[in-house]
């Protein structure tokens, strides 16, 4: 089941397609990763998901990875005693810290956090941004705020503070719970809310210990400003387009997630665009133009993922939706335009052996007799690396790992798959060559470019770039996967 194109698609299971039959339908339409949202669901739900993937996954002789997305911080209002207010500009009334049910002059902000990060002047943004606070005067337990937009406050609804840190962990008591689980039953990739911070990302990554791939989910504009920072501690990033709408003028997620997008290639850290991407698709067969024009735009930019949410966790076409963005993609990376975008930017060379090699591959598969690439890999390093130089021929990565094979399935233009590790030269050719005939990478005669690492077996960047030909005639590998 080799795709036929670089760009991923992650889906989100949910009570519409979590059913074993489901997934499998969904992986043959073209899902590589699946996501858990932890923020909805139980544990049993989430453990009976992910065995339903690792079935498919064996049905269908491909590894498919799995994504335990946390929740994060919730930042809410308090309650009303009348459940909500109208509201309108000039509006002024107080938050503080008293539980007792609010009125039209004051209500609980139960996060004393935020109050000690507010300053004069700075804005609030209640329920998704449909109403706009501007901060007055301010102590350590309360805030006057006026209403500069919107027409109604209620209960629970969300609060973000888009001009500040607020100096709370990015994992709550339920996050630290769910991670433990998420770890426990075995997931490939974790994600992160709430990220403000490096320190964030890095508080997760010792956590897990390596147990998982750590990806940051770029939802705040503190987030943004501290970017390169963050990418310090990231197997991966996720441009989360609805929060960022929330705390940013609209004209500006386009460029944030450009901005994101260029960052994370030149890093080569797999890099998702997330939220909205076919949202019309939770009640309709068939996306509006602009959604259309939407994932495409993606895949332009050399996007290393998309993703699907309720499209496919609650919707009514979860089977559509994936289709239609495969046949999309696809369309896409069929434009003559598309190979000029996808070579017209390369990451810096960091004076590595493997920079080099990989550099070189990328120039000699320019050939149009060059089947494939095929990149031993033991951790994923090398396979990634080959990704971030957005080779047009197929990449076939071979590891021993299965834990590496689902994490790599997450990377643009890879086909990881399980392969034993050779000893010896002669047996890295004779996989490469005879995998790449298998996997139906490369037709008799056309040349295959191969890249590993010696001493074989060791983790480690790669260091050799051999050249070999698919035969004439197919011949079988030497030894079994394993």
């Amino acid at each position: 089941m080799n795709r036929a194109r670089r760009a991923r698609i992650v889906a989100t299971l949910g009570p519409a397609s979590r059913a074993p039959g489901t997934v499998k339908a969904l992986a043959q339409a073209g899902v590589d990763v699946f996501r858990l949202n932890f923020s909805h669901g139980s544990h049993e739900d989430h453990a009976a998901a992910l065995k339903a993937v690792r079935g498919a996954e064996m049905a269908l002789k491909r590894p498919l990875g799995v994504l335990a997305d946390l929740q994060g911080p919730k930042l809410r209002l308090g309650k009303f005693a009348e459940t909500s207010i109208a509201v309108k500009p000039g509006h002024t009334m107080r938050f503080d810290l008293d539980p007792t049910p609010g009125d039209a002059t004051r209500v609980q902000m139960p996060h004393p956090e935020i109050f000690k990060a507010l300053r004069t002047g700075m804005a609030l943004l209640i329920d998704d941004g449909r109403v706009r606070l501007r901060v007055g005067e301010r102590a350590d337990d309360w805030a006057e705020v006026t209403v500069e937009s919107g027409t109604k406050l209620s209960d629970r609804k969300g609060v973000a503070v888009p001009d500040a840190v607020i100096p709370v962990s990015a994992l709550t008591p339920k996050d630290r719970e769910d991670l433990n689980f998420a770890l426990r039953i075995g997931v490939d990739w974790v994600a992160l809310s709430f990220v403000q911070k490096a320190e964030d990302m890095a508080e997760l990554k010792s956590i897990v210990k390596g147990r998982a791939a750590c990806l940051a989910k770029i939802e705040k504009p503190q987030a943004l400003a501290a970017l390169d920072s963050i990418l310090d501690y990231c197997d991966g990033v996720m441009v989360a387009r609805g929060d960022l709408g929330v705390e940013m003028h609209p004209e500006e997620v386009p460029v944030a997630q450009k901005t994101i997008i260029r960052a994370a290639r030149q890093r080569g850290v797999p890099v998702i665009v997330a939220t909205q991407m076919l949202e019309s698709m939770t009640a309709s067969p068939a996306p509006t133009r602009a959604e259309a024009s939407d994932v495409a735009n993606a895949v332009y930019e050399g996007a290393d993922a998309l993703m699907l949410s309720a499209e496919t966790a609650s919707g009514d076409y979860p089977l559509e939706a994936v289709g239609i963005m495969n046949r999309i993609m696809e369309r896409i990376e069929g434009d003559p335009l598309w190979p000029s975008l996808m070579d017209a930017e390369h990451a810096g060379m960091e004076g590595y052996d493997a920079d080099a090699l990989v550099a070189a591959a990328r120039k000699a598969g320019e050939a149009s007799s060059t089947g494939c690439i095929v990149v031993f890999t033991t951790l994923g390093g090398t396979a990634r690396r080959m990704a971030r130089e957005r080779p047009l021929h197929p990449v076939l990565a071979l590891t021993p790992n299965p834990d590496t094979a689902r994490r790599l399935a997450l990377v643009w233009g890879l086909e990881p798959r399980l392969g034993r590790q050779p000893a010896s030269l002669e047996e890295v050719t004779d996989d490469a060559v005879g995998a790449a005939m298998e996997y139906g990478l490369a037709q008799p005669g056309q040349r295959i470019l191969i890249l590993a690492g010696t001493p074989f077996g060791a983790p480690g960047a790669a260091n050799l770039l051999r050249l070999a030909h698919a035969p004439s005639q197919a011949k079988s590998r030497t030894r079994k996967a394993g």
